[in-house]
């Protein structure tokens, strides 16, 4: 199984393939691997014990970040994911971020971004578009409208624990006005906003 591949000079982690949402722009539709990795799916969710005999076959001080993102929603392996990051923060200098749908806290029923606090660096979160509507019509999360304002709520909350928390959308996915909408959002909750490049 595919665990760990490289993206330019960051380490990425393949915990799951699980996720609640079945975004109409998932990347796992077209392709089944990023940059050579080999193949993303996995047999079955992957164990603390195997990341971590994974992770020692790489030189850590090639990478500047190791990054929880890979063809699942992180999160669903949050257990795993907190301990890799614990073991990491405890063996190498890599700054850690999650790359997550912000879901999170309607995966597990529970506020999880305090047990994210001294693990995880940055928490990027794909906020995608500034309406409820839409975004439910982009993701089509099993949690349904709701899912917007939590994911929200979930960027709020982790602006209390984490040191970075960034909210993303793709350039040229929405238009100008959008953009705008969003960085409002973004101003509101006390985060920063990016506007990522297309894959």
């Amino acid at each position: 199984m595919t665990i760990f591949y490289e993206v330019h000079d960051n380490l990425y982690v393949n915990l799951t393939n699980k996720c609640p949402c079945a975004c109409t722009f998932c990347l796992r539709k077209e392709k089944d691997q990023m940059n050579g990795s080999g193949s993303l799916w996995l047999e079955r969710d992957v164990t603390l014990e195997e990341a971590i005999l994974e992770l020692q076959k790489f030189d850590m001080t090639k990478y500047k970040e190791l990054v929880f993102c890979g063809f699942g929603e992180p999160t669903e392996a949050l257990e795993v994911l907190l301990g890799l990051a614990r073991y990491v923060k405890g063996h190498y200098k890599n700054a850690i971020r999650i790359n997550t749908n912000g879901l999170g806290n309607l995966i597990h029923g529970r506020n999880i971004a305090p047990e994210m606090e001294g693990l995880i660096d940055t928490v990027s979160i794909s906020l995608n578009t500034p309406n409820a509507e839409e975004y439910q019509q982009l993701v089509r999360s099993k949690f349904g409208i709701r899912s917007f304002d939590e994911m929200l709520a979930f960027a709020k909350e982790c602006t209390n624990y984490i040191p970075h928390v960034v909210m993303t959308t793709v350039a040229s996915t929405i238009t100008g006005e959008e953009e705008l909408q969003c960085r409002s959002i973004c101003n509101k909750i006390g985060v920063a906003y990016r506007i990522r490049p297309i894959e």
